[in-house]
């Protein structure tokens, strides 16, 4: 049931001429009331596609509403909580592309959209947890500076014969750094029929315990095809959220009930609607480092198709 707040966000979505775009890991009272939902790629193509909206709310993280800024350089894009920030994206600034750039001058700098404006200038194309192992496949260099995620690099080394260099060294999720293989056995044990799908943000010992290694969108078209009920799910906990309410028939299973993104819960409906009365908090990037990152996210919307 749609709660008279949720209501209240509606009426003022459309008053405003706004869309309202949510990460898989949104509550599910967000993903309620927003126009679309998805993972980062998924996200990308729908803020590239954004034409008749005057304003855009954004729940997701600062890299999230900066890409949409990027894409949607003359829309106002707003996020309902400033501090909404992503600690992996953090962990790579720009001068740290710079001096790696230094030290492989022949390799092509391919960067996770988990990273800030300023780092996604500095890369010669982005990739999402969907599409990473396509985007480096399709470049012609042998070697590929791969960050801020050391897992998902992990992850694209095991199926590309490229040599995959990790920066920063240890960058990663602390979400999916929760994780562990005893923990998802353990539930393997309890529900033997399960399917055990993961996120690439996992460490490795965890990705090799899933039946697939997926991104969030993977995840919920796996749900959707499989012929099996039971699914363990081994990401942020709002992705089983989505997962139950798009399928009810289906039963998802948090591999760990408390592996939740604080960051991305600083959202709630109270800020979402502040956010569209008062078209804040503006997401904006200075545009000689929106027009270069811009290029890197084209490149990467191409190769994804």
């Amino acid at each position: 049931m749609i709660n008279q707040l949720q209501k209240e966000i509606i009426k003022l979505k459309k008053e405003k001429n706004a869309i309202i775009l949510s990460h898989n890991y949104q509550p599910g009272e967000i993903q309620e009331i927003a126009d679309f939902i998805g993972d980062s790629l998924e996200l990308c193509i729908k803020a590239a596609q954004i034409k008749d909206k005057d304003l855009v709310v954004f729940c997701g993280v600062d890299f999230m509403a900066e890409t949409a800024f990027i894409l949607n350089p003359d829309k106002k894009i707003v996020i309902p909580d400033a501090n909404a920030e992503c600690p992996m994206a953090h962990m790579l600034p720009a001068e740290e592309v710079r001096k790696a750039k230094k030290v492989y001058p022949d390799a092509a700098v391919v960067l996770y959209v988990n990273t800030l404006a300023e780092a996604k200038a500095e890369a010669d194309v982005l990739c999402t947890s969907a599409n990473a192992l396509k985007v480096v496949e399709s470049l012609k260099e042998d070697t590929i500076l791969f960050g801020p995620d050391r897992n998902l690099a992990w992850f694209v080394s095991q199926h590309t014969d490229k040599e995959i260099i990790p920066i920063p060294e240890k960058g990663h999720c602390y979400v999916h750094k929760m994780f562990n293989p005893a923990d998802i056995l353990i539930l393997k044990e309890k529900y033997p029929d399960a399917e055990v799908l993961v996120h690439p943000e996992c460490d490795p010992e965890v990705q090799e315990v899933g039946d697939h290694v997926l991104s969030t969108g993977g995840m919920l078209k796996q749900v959707q095809e499989s012929s099996k009920d039971t699914f363990i799910i081994g990401t942020e906990v709002d992705m089983s959220t989505r997962i139950k309410r798009e399928n009810p028939e289906k039963n998802p299973i948090p591999a760990f009930d408390e592996a939740i993104c604080e960051n991305m819960k600083l959202h709630t409906l109270e800020k979402v609607k502040n956010s569209l009365l008062n078209e804040e908090f503006i997401v904006s990037v200075p545009e000689d480092i929106a027009s270069k990152a811009l290029k890197a996210v084209e490149k990467m919307l191409k190769i994804s198709g």
